[in-house]
């Protein structure tokens, strides 16, 4: 039987982002509520027209089941707490399309909201530092150092770099085209363009990343509304459809032998959500890749293979992702760029270009959206496949 889909199930029809960045004053729970009342209403529905609701909590373990009552919700048909770090969004939007292809529900809000972010700290301060030290075999990383995901992403980039010879500079391109892109969108916390020698001098935070290779942290919420395929094309806005998805939960694969920082959920959910939407990678209009660093967007490019394995670094390094490149990727400037949401970050910026509402960095071709997250230290992964052109 073949696992194609003869038609998009859902579509994505509702998005709301409220204030990211710097946003001090608002507790999780509360920007949750605010992400799906402004993608409610972005749909042209009121909240009480929803009958699903999927939550992701972030590092303050908020916004919880209890969102349902901060937003007056009765009587929903689905409702669940979904936690697959970064890969989160992916398993929730493939959630609420089944359950709608299913009848389970008909209008579903997915949102995500978090708080890192404390007026007297710092970035590293909301990522860096462990809550409470690990005991037992969990203490086995502390003990050699390994402390942080800087740490544990360096090591795996070092592999990469030691195998096929790929350079800090190749990563450094990256960093600079998305960079670039954030120039044209409003919402990306920094929009100044950045050069590869400014790449280069940037502080090494942990070798061989440097500064402009991790991504922001920032506080804020994001929210869309999945609804079926055909009542999205009379709600208010153009539909995203969603033609395909796919997981892949490698877990932690640091042992010997492994093909850690080499290999990643992406060979496996790629190909799987493509087959899905009936798509190969050559038709891929635009990517919005998770990029949690420059190393995750290089090493998903292989993954996914647009090109051999081992040849990411070359191939960024050529352009293909910059504004007036072949393959437009994480046009909004991303996570180095833009804002940090975990994975809604690129979902966000696919519904945007998806409906042609981009502005100025809007681009051309947008049948085929392919849209990954990944969580953890390369443990989770989800792939999605939209279309902005509504077959």
């Amino acid at each position: 039987m073949s696992d194609q889909l003869e038609q998009p199930p859902a579509a994505i029809a509702g998005l709301g982002l409220t204030d990211v960045g710097k946003v001090y004053d608002r507790s999780a729970t509360d920007l949750a509520a605010e992400a799906v009342r402004l993608a409610a209403n972005d749909a042209g529905l009121a909240v009480s027209d929803l009958d699903g609701l999927l939550v992701s909590p972030g590092t303050q373990g908020a916004p919880k089941l209890s969102l349902q009552k901060v937003l007056g919700l009765r009587d929903l048909r689905l409702l669940a707490e979904i936690n697959a770090l970064g890969a989160s969004p992916g398993v929730m939007i493939a959630h609420a399309a089944a359950t709608i292809a299913m009848g389970g529900a008909s209008a579903v809000a997915c949102v995500f909201a978090d708080t890192p972010l404390k007026p007297k700290g710092s970035g590293r301060d909301a990522f860096g530092t462990p809550r409470s030290g690990p005991r037992g075999f969990a203490g086995y990383h502390a003990g050699i150092g390994l402390v942080s995901p800087n740490l544990f992403y360096a090591l795996a980039a070092r592999r990469h770099f030691a195998t096929y010879g790929t350079t800090s500079e190749q990563l450094g391109a990256i960093a600079v085209a998305q960079r670039a892109w954030a120039a044209d969108n409003p919402a990306a916390q920094f929009r100044e363009p950045i050069s590869l020698a400014q790449h280069q001098e940037s502080p090494l935070i942990a070798d061989p990343l440097h500064l402009y290779d991790i991504c922001l942290v920032s506080n804020g919420a994001a929210a869309v509304i999945v609804t079926s395929a055909e009542r999205a094309r009379d709600l208010a806005q153009p539909p995203v459809d969603i033609l395909g998805w796919a997981q892949a939960h490698p877990g932690r694969v640091q042992h010997d032998d492994s093909d850690f920082g080499l290999r990643t959920g992406a060979a496996d959910a790629g190909p799987r959500a493509l087959r899905m939407a009936g798509v190969r990678v050559e038709d891929v209009d635009l990517l919005q890749l998770y990029d949690c660093y420059t190393y995750t967007v290089m090493v998903t490019l292989e993954d996914y293979g647009f090109c051999p394995k081992g040849e990411g670094g070359k191939f960024v390094a050529e352009g293909h992702l910059a504004p007036g490149g072949d393959l437009p990727c994480n046009t909004g400037g991303g996570q180095l760029s833009a804002f940090y949401l975990t994975g809604f970050t690129p979902l966000v910026e696919a519904v945007v270009q998806g409906r042609g509402q981009a502005g100025a960095r809007q681009v051309d071709q947008r049948d085929v959206i392919m849209v990954s997250g990944n969580g953890g230290i390369l443990e989770h992964h989800a792939t999605l496949i939209l279309s902005g052109a509504g077959r």
